[in-house]
C-alpha cells in the first residue's frame, strides 16, 4: 500500500535540511518513477491541484461513510466504488509513462472519464431492473457493460501496468473461444454480476483494504517510519555491519504499516544503502538488503498487502487467524536476511555506525514511544477477535489521537489549522493509494469471473496435479513457478487472486490445509520482487547503490532464500503456521511449535553460514556445502533430519572452534 505524496514529501524534505542533497532527491524520484507505477503520476498545480485533491478527498470520504454510515446493497456499493477509482485513475495517471505536461488532460481521457460515469452508474441506478431480468440484458446494458469493463482494464494497464492487462485478456478471450457463451452471457457474468470485475476482490477492497490503506496513510503522518529507522539505529547500529542490520529491523517494523516492496526498498534505502557502502558493502549486497527486507514487508503481520485481507474471504476464516499464521514465517525470513548481513559483516570485518550518529535508545523512547500505539491496538484487537475492520477504524482514531499530542508538543497548543491539513492530506494519501489497489482488484476480479463461469480452475487445478503425477513435492514447485512467473509482471494482490483460483486449490486437493496453501502462493508472489530476471524491488535499490541490478537481485535472492524455503516448511509442517494437523493437547502443540521455530532458526544459521563462506571464521570448501546441507535438513519437519542437521551444523562448529583456538593459542 504506497504512499506517492509522502515519498515525494519525504525526498524534498530531505533535500531541504541536508540529508539529501537535491540531485539525489531528483535521483530517488526517477528511481521510484522507473520502478514503481504508481509514481508515474500526472502534474497539477494552483486550481487543477485543488480541484483533483478535492475528488480524491471525496473518494476516501465516501468510502468511510459507506462502512460506517451507509447500509448499501452490494451493486451499489460496489460499481459505486470501483467507478469512481476509475474515474481518478483517468485523472491521476497519463496514457503514457513519463508525460511531463502540467494541469493537462487530454479530450481522449475526458472521454474516457465521460464513459466511465455512464456505465457505471447506469448500472448503480438501475441495478433492481438489470437483476430482475437476469441474463435477459438490453443491446444498450451490452454496450455499457463492454465500456465498462474495457475502460476498467484501461486504467488498470496505466496504475498497474501491461502484464495483468494481458492476463485479462487472455481469460476474457479464452470465454468467447470455448464457444458455449454468448456475448450477452458473458457481458451480465463479467459486469453485472457479484462474480465478476466487482466480485469478492473489489468487495474486500472497498471494505477492509481501504480501511487499511487510510490507517496507513494516516500513520506515516506521525511520522512512525522515522521513529523507527531511528530506533532500529539505536539497537543495531553499533554491532558488526550495522547499517545493513539497521536496514533489516527498520523494514521489518516499517513492514507493519506499508507493503510496498518498491516503495519500501527507495524511501528507507535512501538512508540505509548509502550508509552500507560507507561502512565497506559492496554495493550489490548494499541494495539487495534493502531490497530483500522491504520485500519482506508485505508478509509482516499485524498488516500485511492487500491480498491477506482478500485471502480471509477464499479461505473464510478472521483477518486475525492469517496475520498470526504469518508469525512464523516471518520470523523465519527476518531471520534469514539478519544472519546473512551478520555474517557478512564479520566476514569482511565491517564496523557499526559511530555512536555519535546514533540516537541513544533511552532518549529516543522518552519521545516517541507512544507512537507505536496505533499498531498496539491494531494488534491487540486483531488477537482479542474483533474484526478487521473495527481493528483499522481504532488504529485510524488512535492515529488522529497522536497527531494532537504531536502537535502540542511542537507548537505548545492544539493548531487547529495544522491538524486540518494533516487530515486532509491523509485523505488525499489514502486515495491515491487506494485507486490502484481498486482497479487491480477489478482486473483480477474478471480472471476470477472467467475462472467461475467456464469451471477453468476446477480444470486448471485438476491439470497441475496431474503434471505433477499426484506428488505434492512437484505440485508446489509447478505452483512456485507459475507465482514467480506471474509475480514478475502482475502485483502482489492479482497474483494472488489468480493463484488462489488456479493453483491453491491444487494443493488443497493433495491434502494441504486451505491457511497454507493459500500462504504458499501468496508468498511466491511476493518474492517476485526480488527474483531475477525482473526483480523490480532489487532494480531499484541498485539505482540507489549505483550497482549493478542483475548481480543486486541474484544476492537478493540468495539474502531472501528464507522466503523460497518457508512456503515448503509450512506446506509439510502446518504448525509453522499454528495448524494443529495432528490433533494434539494444546501444550504438546505449543511445544511442537517451539520445537519447529528452534530448528528452522538454527537451519536458516546454517544457510546464513554456508552462502556466505564465514562462521567462526573463514570456511574451508567442504565446510560450506556441510552447512547448507545442515540447514536444508533443519529447516526440513522431520525428526530425523533435525537430529542429521544438528550432527552436521555442531560438527562444522567444532572443527572451525578448534581452528580458532589454536590459533588464540598461537
Amino acid at each position: 500500500m504506497s504512499d506517492i505524496d509522502k515519498k515525494e514529501e519525504t525526498l524534498e524534505a530531505a533535500a531541504e535540511t541536508g540529508a539529501l542533497d537535491e540531485s539525489t532527491a531528483e535521483k530517488l524520484q526517477e528511481i521510484m518513477e522507473k520502478y514503481d507505477r504508481e509514481s508515474n503520476v500526472r502534474k497539477y498545480t494552483r486550481k487543477a491541484k485543488v480541484a483533483v485533491r478535492s475528488l480524491l478527498i471525496a473518494f476516501t470520504t465516501l468510502c468511510i461513510l459507506m462502512n460506517l454510515v451507509f447500509s448499501w446493497e452490494e451493486r451499489i456499493r460496489r460499481p459505486l466504488f470501483l467507478g469512481f477509482a476509475v474515474v481518478l485513475v483517468f485523472l491521476v495517471f497519463p496514457a503514457k509513462k513519463g508525460s511531463k505536461r502540467v494541469n493537462h488532460i487530454p479530450l481522449y481521457d475526458i472521454v474516457m472519464i465521460l464513459a466511465t460515469l455512464a456505465s457505471y452508474l447506469y448500472f448503480v441506478i438501475n441495478f433492481r431492473a438489470i437483476i430482475n431480468r437476469g441474463i435477459m440484458i438490453s443491446q444498450t446494458e451490452i454496450i455499457l457493460g463492454i465500456i465498462g469493463i474495457l475502460v476498467a482494464m484501461e486504467a488498470c494497464r496505466r496504475a498497474v501496468g501491461i502484464p495483468l492487462l494481458v492476463v485479462a485478456s487472455a481469460f476474457i478471450l479464452y470465454a468467447f473461444a470455448s464457444g458455449d457463451y454468448s456475448l450477452r452471457l458473458i457481458i451480465y457474468n463479467l459486469f453485472y454480476t457479484t462474480t465478476g470485475l466487482i466480485g469478492t476482490p473489489i468487495s474486500v477492497c472497498s471494505t477492509y483494504v481501504v480501511l487499511f490503506v487510510i490507517f496507513g496513510a494516516f500513520l506515516e503522518k506521525t511520522g512512525i517510519s522515522d521513529f523507527f529507522i531511528q530506533l532500529a539505529n539505536s539497537i543495531a547500529g553499533s554491532s558488526s555491519g550495522g547499517p545493513a542490520k539497521v536496514a533489516v529491523i527498520s523494514s521489518a517494523l516499517c513492514g507493519m504499516v506499508s507493503g510496498s516492496s518498491v516503495g519500501n526498498t527507495v524511501t528507507t534505502g535512501a538512508v540505509t544503502i548509502p550508509l552500507m557502502k560507507r561502512t565497506g558493502y559492496q554495493p550489490e549486497f548494499a541494495g539487495a538488503v534493502e531490497a530483500a527486507a522491504s520485500t519482506g514487508g508485505q508478509i509482516m503481520p499485524p498488516i500485511m498487502g492487500a491480498a491477506a485481507f482478500i485471502m480471509t474471504e477464499y479461505i473464510g476464516c478472521p483477518y486475525s487467524t492469517v496475520a498470526l499464521a504469518a508469525c512464523v514465517p516471518a520470523l523465519l525470513y527476518f531471520t534469514g536476511i539478519f544472519t546473512n548481513v551478520h555474517f557478512e559483516a564479520l566476514k569482511n570485518n565491517l564496523h557499526g555506525i559511530p555512536k555519535e550518529q546514533r540516537q541513544d535508545i533511552r532518549h529516543l523512547l522518552a519521545r516517541g514511544w507512544y507512537m507505536v500505539f496505533p499498531v498496539i491496538v491494531i494488534i491487540y484487537l486483531l488477537v482479542a477477535g474483533r474484526s478487521a475492520m473495527t481493528a483499522a477504524l481504532w488504529g485510524i482514531l488512535a492515529c488522529i489521537a497522536i497527531w494532537v499530542v504531536e502537535i502540542i508538543r511542537e507548537t505548545h497548543r492544539f493548531d487547529v489549522s495544522q491538524f486540518c491539513k494533516m487530515f486532509i492530506q491523509g485523505l488525499n494519501d489514502s486515495a491515491r493509494s487506494a485507486i490502484s489497489v481498486a482497479v487491480t482488484c477489478g482486473c483480477a476480479g474478471i480472471i476470477v469471473g472467467v475462472v467461475t463461469m467456464t469451471g477453468l480452475g476446477l480444470k486448471m487445478a485438476n491439470g497441475i496435479v496431474a503434471l505433477a503425477g499426484g506428488s505434492l513435492y512437484l505440485t508446489m514447485i509447478f505452483t512456485m513457478l507459475c507465482s514467480l512467473v506471474l509475480g514478475m509482471g502482475v502485483p502482489t494482490t492479482a497474483n494472488y487472486i489468480i493463484q488462489a483460483t488456479i493453483s491453491a486449490p491444487a494443493l488443497v486437493a493433495l491434502g494441504v490445509p486451505a491457511l497454507a496453501a493459500h500462504l504458499f502462493v501468496f508468498y511466491f508472489g511476493i518474492v517476485a520482487d526480488i527474483t531475477p530476471p525482473v526483480a523490480l524491488a532489487a532494480f531499484a535499490g541498485s539505482g540507489i547503490a549505483g550497482s549493478n541490478p542483475m548481480k543486486t537481485g541474484l544476492n537478493a535472492t540468495r539474502l531472501g532464500v528464507a522466503a523460497y524455503l518457508v512456503p515448503y516448511m509450512f506446506v509439510m509442517n502446518p504448525v509453522l503456521v499454528l495448524i494443529n494437523t495432528g490433533n494434539w493437547t494444546t501444550p504438546v502443540f505449543i511445544l511442537m511449535v517451539i520445537k519447529a521455530i528452534i530448528t528452522a532458526l538454527i537451519g536458516m544459521m546454517g544457510l546464513a553460514t554456508g552462502f556466505t563462506g564465514y562462521f567462526r571464521t573463514t570456511c574451508r570448501p567442504w565446510e560450506r556445502p556441510v552447512l547448507i546441507v545442515s540447514g536444508l535438513l533443519l529447516v526440513d519437519a522431520g525428526t530425523v533430519t533435525d537430529i542429521i542437521g544438528i550432527i552436521l551444523f555442531g560438527t562444522v562448529y567444532m572443527f572451525q572452534r578448534l581452528r580458532t583456538g589454536k590459533v588464540a593459542s598461537a
